[in-house]
C-alpha cells in the first residue's frame, strides 16, 4: 500500500511540473511575434533613412530591440524541444531575406517605399511563419 501511495505521489509532481512547463512554454511564439514586428520598422528604415544619422539611429535602435530581445529569452525559465535548430533556422532565413532586401533595396530600388514595404513583410515572414506554428519543431 505504501508503494501505491509513493507512485501516486510521484504521478501527482509531475502532473504539477508539467503543468508548469507547459505555462512557461509559450514564451518563444511572443518572442518570434516580436521580433517579426520589428521588422516591420527596421526594414524601412534601414532603407530609406539615409546617410549617417539614419544609419545610427537604425543600428543603435537594432542594437536595443536586439539585446531587449535576447534578455527577454535569456530570463525565460523553460526552453521549448528543438528550440535551437528551429530558432537557428528562422534566423538563418531571416537573415538571407535581410541581405536579399539591403542589397536589391540599394542596388535597384532606392528610395522605393513600395519596396521597403515588401521588403519589411518578406523579412517578418521568417519569425511570423514560425510563430504561426506555435513555436515548434514539428
Amino acid at each position: 500500500m505504501h508503494e501505491q501511495a509513493a507512485a501516486a505521489a510521484s504521478l501527482k509532481d509531475l502532473a504539477r511540473i508539467e503543468g508548469t512547463v507547459r505555462g512557461h512554454s509559450g514564451w518563444y511564439v511572443a518572442y518570434l511575434w516580436l521580433f517579426a514586428a520589428w521588422q516591420l520598422a527596421l526594414v524601412p528604415a534601414v532603407l530609406l533613412w539615409h546617410g549617417p544619422v539614419g544609419t545610427l539611429v537604425s543600428t543603435a535602435a537594432n542594437a536595443l530591440v536586439v539585446a531587449g530581445l535576447s534578455v527577454f529569452a535569456t530570463r525565460r525559465p523553460v526552453v521549448p524541444r528543438g528550440h535551437g535548430s528551429l530558432h537557428l533556422r528562422v534566423i538563418g532565413a531571416w537573415a538571407v531575406a535581410y541581405v536579399l532586401a539591403l542589397v536589391l533595396g540599394y542596388a535597384f530600388f532606392r528610395d522605393g517605399v513600395a519596396f521597403a514595404a515588401v521588403a519589411s513583410l518578406v523579412c517578418a515572414l521568417p519569425p511570423a511563419a514560425a510563430a504561426l506554428r506555435g513555436g515548434r519543431t514539428r
